[in-house]
């Protein structure tokens, strides 16, 4: 059977078992596949049989329809992947018809499924038996090594992908796949180091009160940048201010020594107010270390609403540290904070973030009515490292912008793919690796690992290897202080913690792990991811921050969670910081309206207008009479049990519900709870 052969561009041959695949290409298009015999004759080899690809079968054709397609052809190729033997075979039989052949590095997955592909060294794929493949045969392959690991995102693929052609070897990206540490692949990117030239102010030239003057005097010499900027723009004269500036960058100091002054000169008590009870602590203790022979300071935190008695703390003290709760449950029952001369708001960027938002917005603008009323000129400053619209919300805020970019020292960003077993083995040898090394300040590298939950703060500390400990709001403030000397002291390798205490932990880490990319059952938000990777490197401590995030295909941590692990990771590794905007919906606008009517009765429609976000105050009155938390313009005895306790309407009718049911309180709270995770 034979049949004429129409042009041919190229004809590829390569060994297969007793006899050689032969595809016949045009214009890039196989036209023609089958197998080749070769028989030994005096003469030397000869074709023999010639089977040519019908279909799903094979027909017979003349030995000679080879010699004559092999004629036609511009280029003859023979795979490198061919025998020695096989390749001599070859062209001693294309010699007997005066034709020339090429050998060529090809694809043996291709060639052995009958296509021609020639691979260069700038396009091989090195697999693990030391062969060769094309690009594409080797996407093939990392598909299948992912279907097998589990679903994976688009960009999470985009990434090995796009790795896979950079590095050429398909082994090491799908080792990436089993929790292999390879610093050259995991590594996403790297945040250099940014320096603003901002002329240094001299301490002795501040003019502060003596007892602050001499306490900054001991400490510096001069201010660092943020702090200088804020000093020329007048915060040491009053200004209010939003200090907006990366995290080790010395922002604090800047409302401590205004807060200070203004106190020790009789201008009024400093309100210091961060949105955590442990953050809380933190600072209280730090606020007496440091400055308690010189100032009283008291503490006044959330917990202290359940049971409150007004004796948790010192209204008189020239230093309230607290948390916004505490401060505002304070406010809606009626106490008296006496005269108020400088409010500093830690982490001002809460105002976008979900219920703390509106809290905070109400928090503020009730606290400015609380002056206002008392006659009291309070200078306002508020402190953050992640502000994704820093004009506008200072302008909100009716502040000057101190808005300082500096980045003392590079973080290196790594990426790498685990699953839930594997990470425990990656955290300890990253803790290991870091620990055994001491930068060139002296320092060994220390670790902050962030999870999503106590208990697995407790499950991580307890397979390192290296001395750790747990650290979370749920440890008594004698343990948590326990842990930041141990820490400052080098006696830990790491400290594991949830991520809802990554704002403000003060550790002084060469290496920020994400074990989860979670807070609770939500997904980190852009801002919350900046603030935690933030916390890596320090300069007068380390060389250069690394952050890893161990990202699980496919993972979510929660029914409710639409993203995967490995799509959140890439979106907060790209992402642009969100601006940080107060949004109200119904139940917000019911909880801020009622507290301001508690806090300033006809005076609450003021305040509602005065606040960041923009609040529904019609439809929260309406809501509010029918709810019978108001009568005309003030609260019932229902509508200030409501609004002391921070409930929500839902919240409040559940409580309400089950008291008049006679139910346990146990079943109450439990109640409570599962309609709070549904939400």
């Amino acid at each position: 059977m034979s049949r004429q052969v129409p042009r041919v561009d190229t004809l590829f041959l390569h060994e297969a078992g007793d006899t050689y695949r032969l595809v016949v290409e045009r214009d890039g298009d196989r036209v023609l596949d089958g197998h080749l015999e070769v028989k030994e004759t005096n003469a030397g080899p000869r074709p023999a049989r010639l089977r040519i690809a019908d279909g799903s079968d094979e027909q017979l054709h003349s030995p000679d329809e080879f010699v004559d397609m092999a004629r036609r052809a511009t280029r003859i190729r023979i795979s490198e992947q061919t025998s020695r033997h096989g390749r001599e075979e070859l062209r001693a039989l294309l010699d007997a018809y005066q034709l020339g052949a090429k050998v060529v590095r090809t694809c043996r997955l291709c060639a052995s499924s009958g296509r021609y592909s020639p691979i260069t060294a700038e396009t091989a794929i090195e697999t693990e038996n030391d062969e060769s493949i094309c690009p594409d045969c080797a996407r093939e392959e990392l598909d299948r090594q992912l279907a097998y690991e589990g679903q994976i995102s688009g960009t999470a693929q985009d990434r090995l992908e796009s790795l896979l052609l950079e590095v050429q070897d398909l082994e090491r990206i799908t080792n990436l796949l089993k929790g292999e540490l390879d610093p050259e692949l995991t590594k996403f990117d790297e945040i250099s180091p940014t320096v603003e030239n901002v002329d240094p102010v001299p301490v002795d030239s501040l003019s502060l009160h003596p007892g602050i003057q001499s306490k900054l005097e001991s400490r510096f010499d001069t201010l660092l940048p943020v702090q200088s900027l804020a000093v020329e723009n007048g915060v040491t004269e009053g200004t209010d201010q939003l200090v907006v500036s990366a995290t080790a960058t010395g922002k604090t100091l800047v409302g401590e020594m205004a807060g200070l002054d203004r106190a020790l000169n009789g201008e009024g008590k400093m309100l210091f107010l961060v949105p955590l009870v442990a953050l809380a602590n933190q600072k209280y203790e730090e606020f007496q270390d440091r400055y308690g022979d010189i100032v009283d300071v008291t503490l006044r935190v959330g917990a202290s609403r359940v049971n409150d008695n007004g004796e948790r703390f010192d209204p008189s003290a020239d230093v309230i540290v607290g948390t916004y709760e505490g401060i505002d449950h304070a406010l809606r029952t009626g106490k008296n904070l006496g005269d108020v001369g400088t409010v500093v708001i830690d982490e001002v960027h809460t105002l976008g973030e979900g219920e703390r938002g509106h809290r905070l917005d109400g928090l503020i603008t009730r606290l400015k009515y609380y002056c206002q009323e008392r006659e009291s000129d309070t200078q306002w400053i508020y402190l953050s490292a992640t502000v994704g619209n820093p004009e506008t919300l200072a302008q909100s805020l009716k502040a000057t912008l101190i808005e300082f970019e500096e980045r003392p020292v590079p973080i290196e960003r790594h990426v790498t793919f685990a699953d839930g077993r594997e990470k425990d083995r990656i955290e300890n040898k990253l803790v290991r690796r870091a620990f055994d090394q001491k930068s060139s300040k002296g320092y060994r590298g220390q670790t902050i690992v962030f999870t999503n939950s106590r208990r697995r703060c407790h499950e991580i500390s307890r397979k390192l290897e290296y001395s750790s400990a747990p650290y979370h709001a749920g440890l008594d403030n004698k343990r948590r202080k326990r842990v930041e000397r141990q820490f400052a002291d080098q006696e830990l390798a790491a400290v594991v913690t949830t991520a809802a205490l990554a704002a403000g932990v003060d550790f002084p880490a060469s290496q920020v792990i994400f074990d989860s990319l979670a807070m609770g059952i939500e997904w980190l938000s852009v801002q919350e991811f900046h603030q935690m990777l933030g916390r890596a490197g320090r300069p007068d401590y380390h060389d250069k921050g690394t952050v890893y995030l161990l990202v699980e295909p496919d993972g979510s941590y929660h029914g409710s969670q639409e993203m995967t692990e490995d799509e959140v990771a890439f979106k907060l590794l790209k992402g642009q910081m969100e601006p940080v905007t107060t949004r109200y919906d119904g139940a917000a606008a019911v909880e801020e309206t009622l507290a301001n009517i508690t806090v300033a009765g006809a005076q609450a429609g003021e305040l509602n207008e005065r606040m960041v976000g923009e609040v529904p105050t019609k439809y929260a009155l309406g809501k509010l009479l029918e709810y019978e938390f108001i009568d005309d313009l003030d609260p019932t005895r229902l509508g200030r049990a409501v609004t002391s306790h921070f409930l929500s309407p839902d919240q409040a009718f559940l409580l309400l519900d089950g008291i008049r049911k006679d139910d346990s309180p146990y079943d109450i709270v439990a109640r409570m709870e599962q309609h709070d995770e549904e939400e």
